[in-house]
């Protein structure tokens, strides 16, 4: 894996989503949601390895732009599930802060990179 923070954390938060789609299929039996934000979730990554594999600073952006945009999505899909019922309060905002952060980190570096073109 790169030396990128951005990437690292990525990457660990893809981890953990993987983790809960285990938890809330096995466990809660929830289906649809658990599908959405595995999605949603692995994707932030995907994107930002895509943006650093990229060739050149404008596919950077575009990829890095997707990987805020995933971030977003997300979150959305966290709040659906703990209002559903399937978190818990303490289970949402550990996950949820990453997630955060994440937004964070793509939403500057898209937007420092789109400013820098």
């Amino acid at each position: 894996m790169s030396d990128s923070i951005v990437l690292q954390k990525a990457t660990k938060f893809a981890l953990r989503i993987v983790k809960l789609y285990r938890y809330l299929t096995e466990d809660k039996k929830e289906f649809v949601l658990s599908k959405l934000v595995l999605i949603s979730g692995t994707h932030i990554a995907k994107f930002v390895r895509d943006s650093l594999a990229g060739d050149g600073r404008k596919n950077f952006s575009a990829d890095m732009f997707q990987a805020k945009k995933r971030a977003a999505e997300t979150e959305f899909w966290l709040f659906i599930l703990i209002e559903g019922g399937y978190l818990d309060q303490k289970e949402y905002e550990s996950i949820n802060e990453d997630c955060i952060e994440l937004i964070k980190l793509t939403t500057s570096i898209s937007n420092s990179s789109r400013e820098n073109e």
